[in-house]
């Protein structure tokens, strides 16, 4: 039997502590959901019910629904369900990726009393290791780095993670990510879209994301032998969107 690795352990461990911190907790009683798009009143009595499993559709659109007019207590309610459903793979089957970063978004976890965000915060950051660093990781790193943006409100500490994270895993996943944001970087949109930033703040990410790319990952995509075209691609970014067009290798896509 194969032993979990340190990320794996760490990741277990704050899945954990999720489950402990958040015990008890449920919707505030005054919130509520329209019947007719939402759910039906028996399910909403479910999430004023503290510890009570919810099945993957009621979970799914309980994150999906942006209206709940107490965002925090419901996010506290479903908080433990959600990670391992995110962990698991289970939101990117269902779909809504960018749903469950918005939760968390509009949850404002950052200003919980400090055990409760401290929890969320080390979840995050444990998840993020193993979406870079495990073999087996049931989430791309480029569907969790979006979550997790959208959650925090952030790029920087996450790109500095995967700065230091430096093995063979991180720099494939860090071909696979490009591999996906290529057209949309190419044509200087954001890889992914985000609900609770601003036009501006998303075209800042969209910079940052790009010079830390142009800085990164030329090297480690050439270390693992990722294709040639992808890293001529890559070097792209560097260019002047006039004289991009003019590539040989530009992607047909975006022209």
């Amino acid at each position: 039997m194969t032993q979990p690795t340190p990320a794996r352990r760490r990741l277990d461990a704050a899945l954990v502590r999720l489950a402990t911190t958040f015990r008890g907790m449920a919707a505030h009683p005054d919130d509520g959901n329209c019947e007719c798009h939402w759910g039906s009143a028996e399910e909403l009595a479910l999430l004023k019910t503290p510890d009570v499993e919810l099945s993957p559709d009621l979970l799914r659109r309980t994150y999906w629904a942006g209206d709940w007019e107490f965002p925090a207590a419901m996010l506290r309610r479903i908080l433990p369900q959600l990670a391992s459903a995110l962990v698991s793979g289970e939101v990117v089957r269902l779909g809504g990726m960018d749903q469950a970063g918005r939760a968390f978004a509009r949850g404002r976890w950052q200003q919980w009393p400090i055990e409760q965000s401290t929890a969320v915060r080390e979840f995050l950051d444990a998840w993020w290791v193993v979406a870079l660093t495990d073999e087996d990781a049931e989430v791309p790193a480029y569907e969790v780095l979006a979550v997790l943006v959208e959650a925090s409100g952030a790029l920087d500490r996450w790109l500095d993670a995967w700065a230091t994270a430096t093995g063979p895993a991180a720099s494939r996943r860090l071909a696979e990510a490009f591999g996906e944001w290529q057209y949309d970087l190419l044509c200087d949109d954001p890889p992914w879209r985000t609900w609770e930033l601003t036009d501006d703040e998303e075209e800042i990410l969209r910079v940052k994301l790009t010079a830390w790319l142009l800085r990164h990952a030329p090297d480690r995509l050439r270390m693992i032998g990722a294709d040639s075209t992808l890293v001529h691609r890559l070097g792209l970014l560097g260019v002047a969107v006039p004289d991009r067009w003019d590539d040989p290798l530009m992607p047909s896509l975006v022209l």
